[in-house]
């Protein structure tokens, strides 16, 4: 645990005025790219990232966590007001909140959203603020051994958890072992992959492909579903309101609703600590153990504040959960903690349980700039709703086309050249590949984050037990992580084929299940 001046002085490190003004800048821009159909919080934060290369570290992570933040809070306006939600962690709230918007409600629908999600990050903000320095404390006990079946455990969870299946899953993970593998051995000391590049020494750039892959790719399938429509240039057209005084959300309204809240932040938390799953998880499951538990569930789906509440409060309590793992591991919940991840990297940061030994003051510094990006939220979704809900008729000539400039100019600095730009565009197109044909983009992006610290937590073991696998014996820990992973490949296997006999045949019309980004 770190000493309490360390804890004090990280607090008192965000309260200068260029990080406040960033963590406005970045709530205010994730609530832009989230109230956006055709942006998200994944292309947000693609495309700042190497925009923050020349920022301090703790300024550079605390506006990315701001953008992400602002994302979720900006995503329910869309499903609020056209049906349509601006990110999938918002599907859920479009169940009841779109209905309250057709009967006018739609300015209190939104500041429902807008302070049950607060609600949630604070809460899981709070959570993770409390139990991640202890969890590190037990990660730093572990040995190399033990974070070999560690990284297994987590892998065998992933793919079982997300994608269309558990085979597509090992797929989508063997294509991050092999990209990840290019570069320098770091046993032997030679070159693998690199075809005589110089440049290709230091491994592909984290960056280039995660900004190519979620980014560019999504623009891609936006742009392919938008030619199968109508074909119209403008994203969308928000709905009229009613009077002021109808909008008005009394204290006891929203208080009404507490339980329902308290149950989805909980089960928000829960799901963003839990590597693979993520915010559209977590918002669908605390529907509907919502609707199942309600006295008169018949009502949610018709403009129920409690469909809000369950949606909202769930989805933004995995934006603090899924940092748990990230912190405490260096095993990232989603793939919104795994951009985070190439952003410490940038600036020099291994997260990972020894961030809280070496860079105490850096990690509570990041803690209090949440919780004040958590207030951010707030007041800039206060003052701002209004704005966002005008903002989401922009011109689809406008959006996508400014999208991709930002991220070749982004990658061009971030790089320092057009290799970055070529690689972000053939990431694009193979993402674009794995999108369309069902393969995991989450394993594959996790995969390629892990493999450098499994790798070398593998060699470190070979020569700790010297090739005698009978050492493994003494080591119960890595015993049990390992029979963990047995039994998660029993149960998710079989259970993730159930589930697909399950589906309605294509016949019936069922679509078939997106990999959530």
């Amino acid at each position: 645990m770190p000493e309490l001046s360390v804890i004090l002085a990280g607090f008192a490190d965000v309260f200068t005025l260029t990080n406040l003004m960033y963590i406005v800048l970045g709530v205010a821009v994730g609530q832009l790219a989230g109230a956006i159909p055709g942006l998200s919080i994944l292309m947000a934060l693609a495309i700042a990232i190497p925009l923050t290369f020349t920022l301090d570290t703790l300024t550079a992570v605390a506006f990315l966590i701001s953008v992400n933040k602002g994302g979720t809070v900006g995503g329910a306006i869309p499903a609020i007001l056209l049906n349509t939600p601006g990110t999938p962690e918002s599907a859920a709230t479009a169940l009841d909140g779109h209905p309250m918007a057709r009967k006018g409600y739609g300015g209190k629908a939104m500041k429902y959203s807008l302070y049950y999600s607060v609600f949630g990050d604070i809460s899981s903000d709070i959570v993770l603020i409390t139990v991640s320095a202890p969890l590190a404390l037990v990660a730093l006990k572990m040995g190399p051994i033990e974070v070999t079946f560690l990284m297994m455990l987590a892998f065998t969870v992933i793919v079982g958890l997300v994608g269309e299946s558990m085979i597509k899953g090992l797929i989508s993970v063997a294509l991050g072992f092999l990209l990840a593998s290019v570069g320098i051995d770091p046993a032997m000391g030679s070159a693998r992959f690199t075809f005589g590049s110089v440049e290709m020494l230091d491994g592909l750039p984290l960056t280039a492909l995660t900004i190519g892959m979620l980014a560019v790719s999504e623009i891609f399938i936006r742009l392919s579903e938008r030619g199968a429509q109508s074909g119209q240039d403008v994203v969308g057209a928000a709905l009229t309101f009613r009077d002021k005084g109808s909008q008005r959300l009394t204290l006891r309204e929203l208080l009404a609703n507490r339980y329902v809240a308290f149950r989805a932040f909980l089960i928000g938390t829960v799901i963003g600590a839990i590597p693979g799953l993520g915010s559209t998880t977590a918002g669908f499951l605390s529907y509907s153990i919502t609707k199942q538990s309600a006295k008169d569930p018949e009502k949610l789906g018709t403009g129920d504040p409690r469909g809000i509440a369950a949606s909202e409060a769930a989805n933004s309590s995995v934006v603090g959960a899924n940092m748990i793992p990230l912190l405490t591991l260096g095993i990232p919940g989603n793939i919104a903690a795994a951009l985070l991840v190439s952003a410490f990297i940038i600036h020099g940061v291994q997260p990972g349980p020894l961030l809280f030994q070496q860079q105490g003051q850096l990690i509570y510094g990041l803690f209090g700039a949440m919780l004040i990006a958590n207030f951010c939220n707030l007041a800039v979704g206060q003052f701002g709703m209004r704005l966002w809900a005008r903002v989401v008729s922009a011109p689809a000539s406008v959006v996508y086309p400014g999208a991709l400039l930002m991220c070749a100019t982004g990658m061009y600095f971030a790089t320092g050249g057009t290799l970055g730009i070529v690689i972000m565009i053939v990431a694009s197109v193979f993402g674009y590949a794995m999108r369309v044909f069902g393969y995991s983009i989450i394993a594959f992006i996790v995969a390629f984050v892990l493999t450098p610290m499994l790798e070398r937590s593998i060699n470190q073991t070979i020569l700790l037990t010297n090739g005698e696998w009978s050492e493994l014996l003494n080591h119960p820990i890595a015993l049990a992580l390992f029979a963990l992973s047995i039994v998660s490949i029993l149960y998710l296997g079989p259970r993730r084929r159930a589930k697909g006999d399950r589906r309605d045949p294509p016949d019936r019309g069922a679509a078939p299940a997106r990999d959530e980004a």
